[in-house]
């Protein structure tokens, strides 16, 4: 990660719609980060419809606090960010890097839950919880 001479770091988590991986991602990520020079928003490649509820129950369950609207990929987040995260397998990484956003974007290829089952939902939010844990540490390292 090259931020290293960043003031602050605006991370954009990604995914396709905004309505599930990107938005644990994001609650995920305010819930554990403390370092107040670390911002962190997501969205949709598309925007989607409402959260699911029983998705937003299991995150509950699991410590995850997601809530908002979901949100469409827009330009000013796009000259927000300096660093992306597509939390996605079916948004490709050439489409942020034609944008001419090639540097810090990093790619989880996360599946996204097909049938809204309990169990499906629940190993993509611990998939997703333990990538944050990690990304959490590198950018503190990273950003003192």
């Amino acid at each position: 990660m090259s931020l290293k001479n960043s003031k602050q770091i605006n991370l954009l988590f990604i995914c396709k719609y905004n309505r599930f991986r990107s938005k644990i991602a994001e609650g995920y990520f305010k819930k554990i980060n403390k370092n107040k020079k670390i911002k962190v928003k997501s969205a949709g490649l598309i925007r989607g419809t409402s959260l699911n509820p029983e998705t937003i129950k299991i995150a509950k369950k699991l410590g995850v606090p997601i809530k908002g609207k979901p949100n469409g990929l827009s330009s000013k987040l796009l000259l927000w960010q300096n660093m992306i995260v597509i939390v996605a397998d079916d948004v490709p990484k050439k489409i942020v890097n034609n944008m001419g956003l090639s540097e810090n974007v990093f790619q989880w290829n996360i599946k996204d839950t097909k049938k809204h089952n309990s169990k499906e939902i629940t190993d993509i939010i611990k998939k997703i919880k333990l990538r944050i844990n990690i990304l959490v540490e590198q950018l503190n390292i990273t950003n003192k």
